[in-house]
């Protein structure tokens, strides 16, 4: 099952992107491979020298509904969480999940560094995606 986060392309720019494990209870790992997640509003956060996936809605049928926004523990090395720490603060980028999946028995979350687009970008890239559909329709 793989679930991807269609508001982190549009609202961000992508500049680099890891794959990461993520830490779950048994509950929440059936509700992944259910697919009950939701991403939209969330992002990773550098805390402690830890990184943690904040805002990530993870509804499993036998927990209480506080328990679904928790912050998630991912799973980098200390070299990756340095890299990603230094150029967070250096060029005021965002740590983005781009989606969540399973490899195996594995579940896995694929962030990025990303930078925020502007409104006038995000208008561009719907009269750009606009266009790109009108020329497809035409040469069929």
């Amino acid at each position: 099952m793989k679930i991807i986060n269609r508001k982190a392309r549009f609202n961000y720019q992508i500049l680099e992107s890891f794959e990461v494990g993520i830490v779950l209870s048994g509950a929440e790992v059936k509700a992944v491979r259910a697919g009950n997640i939701n991403l939209t509003n969330s992002f990773a956060k550098i805390i402690n020298g830890e990184a943690y996936l904040v805002n990530a809605i993870i509804n499993p049928k036998n927990t209480f509904p506080s328990d679904t926004a928790r912050a998630r523990k991912l799973l980098l090395h200390k070299k990756e969480i340095g890299k990603i720490e230094t150029q967070l603060k250096a060029k005021k980028l965002t740590l983005v999940p781009i989606s969540i999946y399973t490899r195996g028995q594995l579940v896995k979350v694929k962030i990025a560094l990303a930078k925020s687009k502007k409104k006038h970008e995000k208008r561009e890239s719907i009269k750009k995606r606009g266009a790109e559909r009108d020329i497809k329709r035409e040469l069929k």
